[in-house]
């Protein structure tokens, strides 16, 4: 990457908003070839432009997601629905996003937040070029920040 983006960059924006928002710790994963996640995953995603060009993806497994809903939500797991669970991908997507362009070159704008129900199953994405992945666990389930840097035309 381009950027001055590391993997302790992510494993700080991750730690910000899951410990001061959510109170929960999640640990980071040796390699983030150990993710692995079944079809019903939630994916959130952010674009960015400017200086810096790219997306930066959040993948959780379902049960993390719907944890996190209801942490945020204050209320108890069997309560969250799919379409809790949709917004709050998109806000954790959001807050780690902003976290992470607030150490990008300016200026970098972000788009508006948006999030799916995966409907495949997503395992271990080895190194690609112009990307950084972190994975994370919690005993809800895993969470995989993808960041993808595209050259500016």
């Amino acid at each position: 990457m381009r950027a001055q983006l590391d993997q302790q960059a992510v494993v700080k924006a991750n730690a910000q908003f899951w410990g001061q928002m959510l109170a929960m710790t999640l640990e980071t994963m040796a390699s983030p070839e150990e993710f692995c996640v079944g079809s019903g995953h939630m994916l959130g995603s952010v674009e960015l432009r400017g200086v810096w060009t790219g997306r930066i993806e959040v993948r959780m497994a379902g049960g993390l997601a719907y944890a996190a809903t209801a942490a945020m939500m204050m209320q108890a797991v069997n309560t969250v629905g799919e379409a809790d669970a949709l917004d709050a991908t998109k806000e954790i997507a959001n807050m780690i996003a902003g976290t992470i362009k607030s150490s990008l070159p300016r200026p970098c704008s972000m788009t508006v937040p948006e999030s799916a129900v995966e409907q495949e199953g997503f395992c271990g994405p080895g190194p690609m070029e112009g990307s950084l992945v972190v994975g994370f666990r919690h005993a809800a389930g895993v969470l995989l920040v993808r960041i993808w840097e595209q050259e500016n035309k």
